[in-house]
């Protein structure tokens, strides 16, 4: 009754196209365990992924609008979970591995700071001295220093493929046998896309939802253009809330099969036969056509002008930055403040590293009482 793994990794090998990640063929984690009796190596990732503090904290952080702000709009966990959804979709399509493809998808966004954006950069300018920061590189430190979910090592030991993953942006990636490979995995590459797909169609909802943006402003974008008037074919009838969700849900499903057709013909294009074949490949393979990779960012540059540069949503996120810097200057000047836990850090990961990892961790709401019970 105990060998369920065995039987997942054997439904994998006969279901799975060749070039998909078998959980059975991991290479391996950093710090070596004993397989678990049912649950694979991807299945176990997903579970210290969800259970861990970070994921939970991301509750507490914006994704566009600051949160607390309004009951619909979206929270980095909320963003989190749709690209978790829409990423399984696109590789269970494909025939890649959907518990993999999942993992990398809900732990893409574990190093976002309070904040969104704004708070991404404000931190970025004040380490530019010490290295930098991105959310990217704050992800992959989470799920391999900070954690402490372990007595027997830092961070959560996850399978390589799921850090390969977090390292997307990376030009070469290392594997640890040492050698070097160009392309992550077609997992990591579909969450990539489910990433992009997720908060396009619904940070132009939770434009629609607070008023900043109007739909006859998005009609002069085929994106939004060609899916309304298929959802007004439809229903003819639907109230105007109605509507928008349906125009959403068909921006999302064309995205996908976009992506899914165009991207199984580069697959096929390429003739793979195994992981190792797209790892050597130059370009990467999951892809949108020229037509909605054109669209799509049309669109962005939209939303940037008009919903994420707009004063309503910029100005209470440069307020929260203020904040994040005051903070970060408070407990460079005191490291005390930041507690015995993080403070044994600073020896061996320095001073301001230590707090950029502390203040980065932070939700919205605590970031400010934090805040308010330094400064006023």
């Amino acid at each position: 009754m105990f060998k369920i793994r065995e039987r997942i990794e054997a439904d994998e090998q006969s279901a799975l196209a060749p070039y998909a990640c078998k959980s059975d063929e991991s290479l391996g984690r950093i710090h070596r365990e004993t397989p678990h009796p049912y649950r694979t190596a991807f299945q176990r990732d997903r579970a210290r992924i969800v259970h861990s503090a970070a994921f939970r904290r991301l509750d507490g952080k914006t994704q566009v609008f600051l949160n607390g702000t309004g009951d619909h709009f979206r929270t980095r966990l909320t963003h989190t979970i749709e690209v978790a959804s829409v990423a399984r979709t696109i590789a269970r399509a494909l025939a890649l591995n959907e518990d993999l493809t999942e993992v990398i998808a809900l732990a893409h966004d574990l190093g976002h700071t309070p904040f969104g954006h704004s708070g991404e950069h404000t931190l970025d300018r004040l380490m530019r001295a010490h290295g930098g920061f991105n959310h990217n590189g704050q992800s992959l430190r989470i799920v391999t220093l900070l954690e402490s979910q372990y007595p027997r090592f830092s961070g959560m030991n996850l399978s390589y493929e799921v850090t390969e993953g977090l390292r997307k942006h990376d030009k070469t990636l290392t594997a640890p046998d040492g050698t070097t490979h160009l392309s992550p995995s077609l997992e990591a590459q579909v969450a990539d896309f489910a990433d992009s797909i997720t908060y396009t169609a619904h940070d132009i909802d939770d434009g629609l939802d607070s008023g900043l943006i109007t739909a006859e402003a998005l009609d002069e974008f085929p994106i939004w253009s060609e899916a309304r008037m298929f959802a007004e074919r439809e229903f003819r009838k639907l109230d105007p809330t109605e509507r928008r969700g349906y125009i959403i849900r068909c921006i999302m499903n064309h995205e996908v099969e976009d992506i899914v057709i165009n991207s199984a013909k580069a697959i096929k294009f390429a003739r793979l036969k195994s992981v190792a074949d797209v790892r050597k490949q130059k370009k990467r393979l999951i892809q949108f056509s020229p037509e909605t990779r054109s669209g799509n960012a049309a669109m962005k540059k939209f939303l940037y002008k008009n919903l994420y540069y707009n004063p309503a949503v910029a100005e209470a996120n440069q307020r929260g930055s203020a904040m994040l810097e005051a903070l970060f200057k408070r407990f460079v000047e005191t490291p005390s403040l930041i507690g015995r836990k993080a403070s044994r850090r600073i020896k061996k990961e320095g001073l301001h590293r230590t707090v950029a990892d502390y203040l980065s961790g932070f939700t919205d709401r605590y970031c400010i009482e934090q805040y308010q019970a330094l400064f006023e």
